[in-house]
């Protein structure tokens, strides 16, 4: 049997495919832990610094099997969230690199995400109340924070699904590209992040998903924590030094 997820290398970025063509995508337990497993990997290896997440076949994801459902084999992991990474993303950028669907939970999927990059036929929707559902992995929590309130609630009360285009507008994808484009065009932008120093992208990241539950003071006093060992680097004084001298800099996460 082919392996549920995928992961490859391509440079400083990790390529994680979800690969259950025949299922649209759609996670069942195993491939849950495997998308798991692929996201902690690439917060331990300093050889990574940004992951692309995208989905075989043509469909970014379809959401929970509910086949695996209905057998009690679920794709929500204790403390993690669905395919475990809607709680508690990766530590490192991670880029949706979307073609056809992104639906249900593969919609949370994205959300997940720090960057999305969309074919443009490419749709999305959230229609667990059609199926008498609670979007419970991240939609109804985070969606009202991600566009207008009034939107949200469209895509959230109706079920209805949305064309790229209306993902553009809403501020849901960064980048439109043709059809069968867009891990191509998630690896560029992949490439622009792993540019940078790795130590000031990660804390850069953990700032900017905190701060919606920080008060302005104890925003400038949790970012100040965060951001001081990361100027008293060795990849600080490299970024001057190499910015200085008129060259690339060497980073070394250190």
């Amino acid at each position: 049997m082919a392996e549920s997820v995928v992961v490859e290398r391509r440079g400083y970025a990790q390529v994680i495919t979800i690969n259950r063509p025949e299922a649209k995508n759609a996670l069942d337990g195993a491939a849950a832990r495997a998308l798991a497993a692929a996201v902690d990997e690439l917060d331990a290896d300093d050889d990574l610094r940004v992951g692309v997440l995208t989905g075989a076949g043509g469909t970014f994801c379809a959401g929970m099997d509910l086949k695996a459902y209905l057998r009690g084999d679920k794709p929500n992991i204790e403390g993690r969230g669905f395919g475990g990474i809607t709680t508690t993303p990766p530590r490192k950028p991670l880029i949706a690199a979307v073609e056809g669907w992104a639906l249900a939970g593969g919609f949370e999927l994205m959300l997940a995400c720090d960057l999305v990059v969309a074919g443009e036929g490419s749709k999305f929707g959230v229609p667990e109340v059609k199926r008498a559902l609670v979007a419970g992995g991240g939609a109804a929590l985070l969606l009202p924070r991600r566009i207008p309130y009034t939107a949200a609630m469209e895509l959230l009360l109706t079920g209805e699904p949305i064309t790229a285009d209306r993902a553009v507008a809403l501020g849901l994808v960064n980048r439109l590209v043709p059809d069968g484009g867009a891990l191509d065009g998630a690896l560029r932008l992949a490439e622009a992040i792993a540019a940078n120093g790795p130590l000031a992208v990660a804390v850069t990241k953990q700032i900017a998903r905190a701060q919606a539950d920080w008060t302005v003071t104890e925003g400038w006093q949790r970012q100040a924590e965060l951001y001081k060992p990361v100027f008293a680097s060795q990849d600080a004084r490299e970024g001057a030094a190499a910015f200085a001298e008129k060259r690339a800099p060497v980073w070394r996460g250190i």
